[in-house]
């Protein structure tokens, strides 16, 4: 069970917490292709073939075994492997995945999110803590938020203890005053619990908890979250 009073801020998860990430990846991704065409049509159809496209991902990871969190780095050489594959001009990778980058912060939020990041900050500091590349400033919900960490700022991803460390030194607080909410059983919960927080699960497709540690609290969406932790309307 949580422990309100224990909660001086939260971290809180982006991605399919506030919004589903791949109908806006898919978008991106889409963006991205209407550029290449005209461009580097070479390119763009490798990566219309879903084939060449994984392959071109794989050689990336491959290449790159360091910089697996960060996924701007990842996209910007994958787009430029495919430029070279296609022996086109590879000064195009970086305005290619700022077209990419700039689509991937079109979001739409669920329901429940927006109203829930008024409830939450009106009571408590918010930091964004997430694995992605998406910018609450870009996004247009920054105001809520008292900053935000990513993998590729730290430097590793979720469930990595450094990266809850480093949102607790942040904050300025200890890991045991801090509640982290997320939808990822293993990264957000289980990387959250192995640091002394509080977790907070948010299971909006009503999946069943499979693992030994439990979240603090599992919650439908971030409304039951705001009721759960008895913040006023």
């Amino acid at each position: 069970m949580l422990e309100l009073s224990r909660i001086q801020a939260i971290t809180l998860d982006l991605d399919d917490t506030l919004w589903p990430v791949w109908p806006t990846i898919e978008q991106a991704e889409l963006r991205l292709q209407e550029w290449l065409l005209s461009r580097a049509p070479g390119t763009a159809a490798l990566f219309a073939n879903p084939h060449q496209r994984h392959a071109l991902r794989e050689q990336a990871h491959v290449s790159w075994p360091q910089q697996h969190h960060d996924l701007s780095f990842m996209r910007l050489e994958m787009i430029r492997l495919g430029l070279q594959h296609s022996g086109e001009d590879q000064a195009l990778a970086a305005p290619a995945f700022a077209v990419f980058f700039a689509a991937r912060q079109v979001v739409t939020l669920f329901d429940d999110a927006l109203p829930a990041l008024v409830r939450l900050a009106a009571r408590w500091p918010v930091l964004a803590l997430s694995n992605g590349n998406a910018d609450v400033q870009r996004v247009g919900i920054g105001a809520f938020f008292c900053g935000s960490l990513s993998a590729r700022e730290v430097g590793v991803g979720k469930p990595d203890k450094r990266i809850f460390l480093a949102a607790a030194e942040r904050l300025q607080l200890a890991p045991w005053q801090i509640l982290h909410v997320g939808d990822d059983e293993s990264l957000d919960v289980l990387g959250a619990l192995a640091v002394g927080m509080q977790t907070a699960w948010i299971n909006r497709s009503d999946k069943l908890w499979s693992l030994p540690a439990q979240p603090h609290a599992s919650v439908a969406d971030m409304e039951e979250l705001c009721d759960l932790l008895t913040l006023g309307h």
